[in-house]
């Protein structure tokens, strides 16, 4: 499978070396013509809502597997350009709790394709210095071999220092919520001892920081019980293009997006003057 660009299993470039038309972290990427302010770096951890593929396939008249299909490209693409523009932290939304409830066949098939995928990809993850985790991945009607195939890339790639890649699959962000909360009363903490770090210390991969930005794609502007906790001032972006359309160009104009705002967090920056603006 390729991709628009060199993709994320192309000719590897030397350590630091930036991919065309992309920064580092510090500096941002940048889009041809559109100058990026340095004093705002890229967000540090960039979550995508993959929305698009059955409407993908619909539009082709095609079964919705093949949009499903369709969309690794996508996500290689995107692996690519968040590595290449700093992103440290990458999260994608692959498989909901709520996604058991689509069709047998379908589920059967989602299971099938992402074990390939996994298999396919998992040493040039490994040699880009990616760390893989997965978010949920706990369901029993996971399939075992599906299951170890998360477990052993998450072994292989447990010591990799570069981008950490988590696949939310079988996730549901009010699912981790309820699971801290038990973590929190079977270690005995006092209710007066929970606080917020406190309470997101024992959430699922509580190392993971806070979302900065939050790209979902098909112009649908839902949550969609997506790692609730983690996105509560995210910024969002909802691009109209479909998923399996959705490419690095797109992605960084995302990030040009992300990086024109001001993110207050609840208080009031200060305008060219220094009074407060709001």
């Amino acid at each position: 499978m390729t991709s628009g660009g060199a993709g994320l299993f192309g000719q590897a470039r030397a350590k630091g070396e930036p991919a065309d038309g992309v920064g580092t972290r510090e500096e941002g990427a940048t889009l041809p013509g559109v100058p990026l302010q340095p004093r705002r770096p890229v967000p540090r951890h960039v979550a995508c809502v993959m929305d698009g593929n059955g409407r993908w396939a619909q539009q082709r008249s095609l079964p919705r597997t093949s949009g499903h299909s369709a969309a690794e490209a996508t996500v290689i693409d995107v692996i690519e350009v968040a590595r290449s523009a700093g992103v440290e932290w990458l999260s994608l939304y692959a498989f909901s709790t709520e996604n058991w409830r689509r069709p047998g066949e379908e589920i059967d098939f989602l299971m099938r394709l992402v074990r390939r995928v996994v298999r396919k990809h998992a040493p040039l993850l490994h040699a880009r210095g990616i760390r893989c985790r997965f978010l949920g991945a706990e369901d029993p009607r996971i399939p075992g071999p599906l299951a170890q195939d998360f477990a052993d890339l998450m072994t292989l790639t447990e010591a990799n220092r570069g981008m950490t890649l988590t696949v939310a699959f079988d996730h549901g962000g009010r699912q981790d919520i309820v699971a801290a909360a038990r973590s929190l009363i079977r270690a005995g903490v006092s209710a007066d001892a929970v606080d917020q770090a406190c309470f997101a210390a024992h959430l699922p991969v509580p190392d993971t920081p806070d979302v900065d930005l939050v790209i979902r794609t098909s112009g649908e502007q839902r949550i969609s019980n997506f790692m609730l906790w983690q996105v509560a001032y995210a910024e969002w972006v909802f691009p109209p293009v479909l998923w399996p359309d959705f490419r690095a160009p797109h992605f960084l104009e995302c990030l040009h997006d992300y990086r024109s705002r001001d993110r207050r967090f609840g208080g009031l920056t200060s305008s060219a003057n220094g009074e407060p603006r709001r």
